[in-house]
């Protein structure tokens, strides 16, 4: 059943708006006019909205290197954003931040590629709003590989201890770069949160309006007791960690991947010395596995699109004409941007 609600329009037209200027940042890395690695969080944009749909003047954001979904959402303006990308003088940070260590002062936001900033950045949001702005949140937007990171854990321990109106939130794909997380991490996320006492809940990131309900509860609980909670939010990242993401690569065109990688690692597999050919024919056969895992992961991303799912959840004409309205916004900034660099599309 269609369902057009206007908290369903609201959260599609800032998810539409987040996927539509992100499509245009790894369009403009593609060419490359962005140096460095992308980190895209095409996937992550129901989490992102339904958190930001409870934030108001005074909150803060603290976001973890896929900082570009929670900027849009937060209504900074998207020339200035691309700008800074695309290191331009006019950016949102004189084009010196680049697209990890993004910065907006007005409204209290802040990115850091360090894995696990966003903890103890919220924690120093949420201590000062006490003094300065009382009643207002802080979120801390983190992945689930962020969890192995001490600072993030203290965080948990000193938003608690200190009574400190945090939102920890973890967007969680199951990967820590091309690592299955729970190869490398022990328990899962909300019963760590557990055993720092967090109040938690999990949701499925795709669901945007699952994901706000959930996060509205938390943070008007949080704004009246001043205490911190935990998201445990679970998402489909297409891209993978970086744009070029090599198990992506290796899913996509298998055929020239392994003509690229398959010479080297035979070379290496019959090297003299070392492990032993039992050990390398394991460690082979987990890099199969993982591969598998990866592109099973990725055959279903269709229905792990929050975007996607909004739009089939809402009158199609409804839909479309945002659709139409926010394309042609994003494209008018991305064409002053490209015009302010000597470029064009």
């Amino acid at each position: 059943m269609r369902n057009a609600s206007s908290e369903l329009i609201a959260l599609y037209e800032t998810m539409f708006r987040i996927r539509a200027t992100e499509l245009v940042q790894n369009e403009f890395w593609e060419r490359g006019l962005i140096s460095g690695e992308m980190h895209s969080g095409i996937g992550e944009e129901g989490v992102i909205a339904g958190i930001s749909a409870h934030l108001r003047p005074g909150d803060a954001v603290a976001c973890d290197h896929r900082p570009t979904g929670a900027f849009v959402a937060a209504g900074v303006g998207l020339t200035a954003l691309l700008l800074e990308l695309l290191g331009h003088e006019d950016g949102l940070n004189r084009g010196r931040g680049g697209h990890m260590h993004l910065m907006d002062r007005e409204r209290l936001l802040t990115a850091d590629g360090i894995v696990g900033f966003a903890g103890p950045a919220a924690c120093g949001f949420a201590l000062s709003a006490e003094h300065l702005r009382p009643g207002s949140v802080a979120v801390a937007f983190f992945g689930e590989g962020a969890l192995n990171q001490g600072m993030l854990m203290e965080s948990f321990n000193l938003a608690q201890v200190w009574r400190l109106p945090v939102l920890f939130v973890c967007k969680d794909n199951g990967w820590s770069i091309t690592t299955r997380t729970n190869e490398v991490s022990s328990g899962d996320p909300l019963t760590r949160a557990a055993g720092f006492e967090l109040r938690r809940d999990g949701v499925k990131g795709s669901d945007a309006m699952g994901v706000s309900r959930a996060a509205g509860q938390m943070i008007n609980r949080m704004r009246r007791h001043s205490e911190p909670a935990f998201l445990h939010a679970r998402c489909l990242r297409p891209d993978g960690h970086m744009l070029g993401d090599p198990l992506l690569r290796i899913v996509g065109d298998p055929v020239s991947q392994a003509r690229e990688v398959g010479g080297p690692l035979t070379t290496a597999a019959r090297r003299p010395g070392g492990a032993s050919t039992a050990d390398r024919a394991k460690a082979a056969a987990g890099l199969g596995r993982r591969v598998a895992t990866f592109a099973a992961g990725h055959a279903r991303r269709g229905s792990w699109d929050p975007v996607a799912r909004a739009h089939q959840r809402l009158d199609n004409e409804v839909a479309d004409a945002i659709d139409q309205r926010i394309n042609a916004e994003v494209g008018e900034a991305a064409d002053r941007a490209l015009v302010a660099i000597g470029a064009t599309r």
